[in-house]
């Protein structure tokens, strides 16, 4: 399978709200996002983790 899932987690409050799926072949660096995260009420960076 070329895709991998992942877990995307909240910087400011560490909770993880999303799973999305990225190509394991192109690029290893994390993925950074801004979404809105809906414990702390607004819009966050979140970045992947494991």
């Amino acid at each position: 399978m070329p895709r991998e899932l992942i877990t995307m987690a909240c910087t400011a409050c560490k909770s993880r709200n999303y799973v999305s799926t990225r190509n394991k072949k192109q690029g290893s660096e994390k993925l950074e996002l801004r979404k809105f995260c809906p414990k702390c009420g607004k819009h966050v960076e979140h970045k992947e983790t494991k």
